[in-house]
């Protein structure tokens, strides 16, 4: 009781032990090493409290991401942008974490209800949805009524290509809940994860299938800038 053990700036070992889990599961994930990763040590991500608080970081910064790009395109003041209501785009599968986020973050969700023969979203489906408002498109890897997979690989061929007619730079959180420690070991499946450019940030539950204790979770970005930069905070303080 009297050790903290969340105190990084006391216990740094203990923040040692959290990176070094954090850079095998971005390893796993195949995101591509960030040039200041020799100034951190450590890919862009966090272990969080279960994959709720993952989604909501992920959002989050999807959100403000997006906020710079919508004021920068429509010639917006940081007060005038944060009257705009963004949108996020889901399958109907999701999980409740994302509706914490639609609440608590003032965002707009816009779903996608997929076939009852697939219960996955489509790209042509996704696409119908998107506008300039759009903060991104989470897909799901492993719903939790079947475990089925969004095919984020289709969505990203289809997000690529749109970005570049539009001018958007919409991205891709994989909602990988149930299927982050899973898909990587399953052969002949489509890359899902950071081998595709338009994916972000991809968080899943340590606790299902990643043999953790109850409560963990995980949340890696592609990048800080623009992403995790977003969310991340310093203190000069020890406690």
């Amino acid at each position: 009781m009297k050790i903290n053990l969340a105190d990084q700036t006391v216990y740094p070992q203990s923040f040692r032990l959290h990176n070094v889990v954090l850079n095998m599961v971005a390893n796993l994930w195949n995101c591509p090493k960030p040039p200041d990763f020799d100034d951190y040590g450590a890919f862009a991500g966090a272990g969080t409290v279960g994959s709720t608080e993952a989604c909501l970081l992920g959002g989050l910064c999807l959100k403000f991401r997006w906020r710079k790009w919508y004021a920068k395109r429509h010639n917006l003041t940081e007060e005038k942008v944060r009257s705009v209501y963004p949108n996020l785009i889901i399958s109907t599968c999701f999980q409740a974490a994302w509706e914490k986020l639609f609440r608590y973050m003032d965002i707009e969700p816009k779903f996608v209800v997929p076939s009852k023969k697939t219960f996955a979203i489509t790209p042509e489906a996704v696409k119908a949805q998107i506008d300039d408002k759009t903060i991104g498109v989470v897909c799901i890897l492993g719903n939790h009524y079947g475990g089925q997979y969004d095919p984020v690989w289709e969505v990203d061929a289809m997000l690529q290509q749109l970005n570049k007619d539009k001018g958007f730079q919409v991205g891709i959180h994989v909602d990988a809940a149930s299927g982050g420690f899973i898909a990587p070991f399953q052969k002949n499946l489509p890359a899902w994860d950071f081998r595709l450019p338009t994916v972000l940030s991809i968080s899943a539950s340590g606790h299902k299938f990643g043999e953790s204790v109850c409560g963990t979770g995980w949340v890696v970005w592609r990048q800080r800038q623009d992403l995790s930069d977003n969310v991340a905070i310093s203190v000069s303080y020890l406690g």
